[in-house]
């Protein structure tokens, strides 16, 4: 049984029916592929389009795999100013831009206790980018094996530590509370807003400002990701080249991006008014310990993970109104997830809709269950579940229901979003309507 104390002195803490904390989330920022804003990312999804394109932030040319789903961010017209420019990787860039959107469509300054408010960030890669840009300034462009330091820029420490990106988010948050980073692949983003709603639920904070956030288009990535075969070549028709579930895929398109919820415990934020777009209900991780790449047939992992998670959130498999998949657009992992939907959900699992976002956005690797989380939390918010983008040619063993193309309007109330990522890691998270 969790704490039933609140902070000393303040009111005695919510409890529902089970006798738990419930979290709610009520502001939602993002910095996605095409236009920044949560506004443009919504109408991105539910129009069905791919903001993939040729790589523009390097010369790709020497790569395999040359495409991307970009996001179309000008950070002094996002609001940031030239020294915040000067300081910040493009990682924490975005991220700011998203916290900053987070908070205002809160309304949560001023409302809350900083010491009751903590902030978590969650990224795969870090600060790649001014990483790779600042060693080949000091290597004199790889030339030599002795760098020189002298020549590196003064914030070179930050860009090391991902802890930078979180303490510049507390910052802007006023969060003297709970403050960290998770970083566990590409399950980052899910893995983060878990970890954040059980501070709400155990009583240790009142008020997340949590997400994730990676802007890693840059050569060292994309050259590891061609090594594996990973990404798709379809440099001819980068628009299409993400199609998730279809018999003629060949691999995901990188992207990058950020998306930063505001979690609040429900009567804290009912007490204050605030809009609530949607509970997190309950959130579960496994581990295949099998291989750093590969992922057993019979999805039992991801499967599992599912199935703790809605027995958390003491939910029937029947209950799911719409998952939001994984959906990298990879034979295997399309039909690993595909098998553990049927595991997990049973016969309900052919009745409910399934789609993949990464269709229209690429794979922001450790942001985009972020990202996916917050479309669910807009998918609830307005009864539409997104489109699976350039799905023509359905696998014929994912057989599920897959929302090909066109956005559909339906009543949800409950919703499962899941991720998977190298190293075997398998996350899902359940979101609810409130009341």
């Amino acid at each position: 049984m969790r704490s039933t104390a609140g902070a000393e002195g303040g009111d005695p803490v919510a409890r529902d029916e089970y006798g738990d904390r419930r979290v709610a989330i009520t502001g939602i920022g993002v910095v996605a592929p095409g236009d920044p804003g949560r506004k443009a990312f919504w109408e991105l999804m539910t129009a069905g389009r791919s903001a993939t394109r040729p790589i523009s932030l390097f010369d790709a040319s020497r790569f395999r795999s040359q495409i991307a789903a970009e996001c179309d961010f000008d950070p002094i017209a996002a609001g940031l100013s030239r020294q915040q420019v000067r300081k910040w990787d493009r990682t924490t860039q975005i991220a700011m831009t998203a916290t900053g959107e987070a908070l205002e469509d809160s309304g949560i300054a001023g409302e809350a206790d900083p010491l009751r408010t903590g902030a978590m960030v969650g990224t795969a890669c870090g600060m790649t980018i001014s990483l790779d840009s600042e060693y080949a300034v000091v290597s004199d462009e790889g030339a030599h094996w002795l760098v020189d330091q002298a020549h590196a820029a003064p914030y070179l420490y930050d860009y090391f530590v991902p802890s930078s990106m979180a303490a510049e988010i507390a910052l802007a948050a006023e969060a003297l509370g709970p403050v960290g980073v998770i970083s566990s692949g590409c399950t980052s983003g899910i893995d983060v807003l878990g970890h954040a709603a059980s501070l709400i639920e155990d009583g240790s904070a009142d008020v997340m400002v949590a997400g994730a956030s990676d802007a890693a288009i840059s050569p060292i990535t994309v050259a590891c990701f061609d090594a594996i075969k990973a990404t798709s070549p379809r440099n001819d028709s980068p628009e299409t080249a993400s199609r998730p579930f279809d018999r003629t895929r060949d691999g995901f398109v990188l992207g990058e991006g950020a998306a930063m919820l505001v979690l609040e415990e429900e009567r804290h934020a009912r007490r204050r008014g605030a809009h609530i777009y949607a509970r997190v209900a309950a959130h579960a991780s496994r581990c295949n310990a099998y291989h750093m790449t590969g992922l057993r047939s019979d999805g039992a992992e991801m499967a599992d993970a599912i199935r703790a998670a809605l027995d958390r959130a003491r939910l029937d498999p029947s209950a799911v109104d719409y998952v939001n998949a994984h959906g990298s657009s990879t034979t295997q992992n399309d039909r690993h997830e595909t098998a553990a939907y049927k595991a997990s959900l049973g016969h309900h699992a052919y009745r409910t809709p399934v789609s993949s976002i990464k269709s229209m956005i690429g794979h922001s690797l450790g942001a985009i269950c972020a990202l996916e989380v917050a479309a669910c939390a807009l998918a609830i918010e307005h009864s539409v579940v997104p489109p699976t983008a350039n799905l023509h040619h359905r696998d014929p063993e994912c057989d599920l229901d897959y929302v090909p193309l066109t956005a559909r309007e339906q009543p949800l109330s409950t919703v499962l979003s899941v991720a998977s990522g190298f190293g075997g890691f398998q996350s899902a998270m359940i979101l609810t309507k409130p009341n």
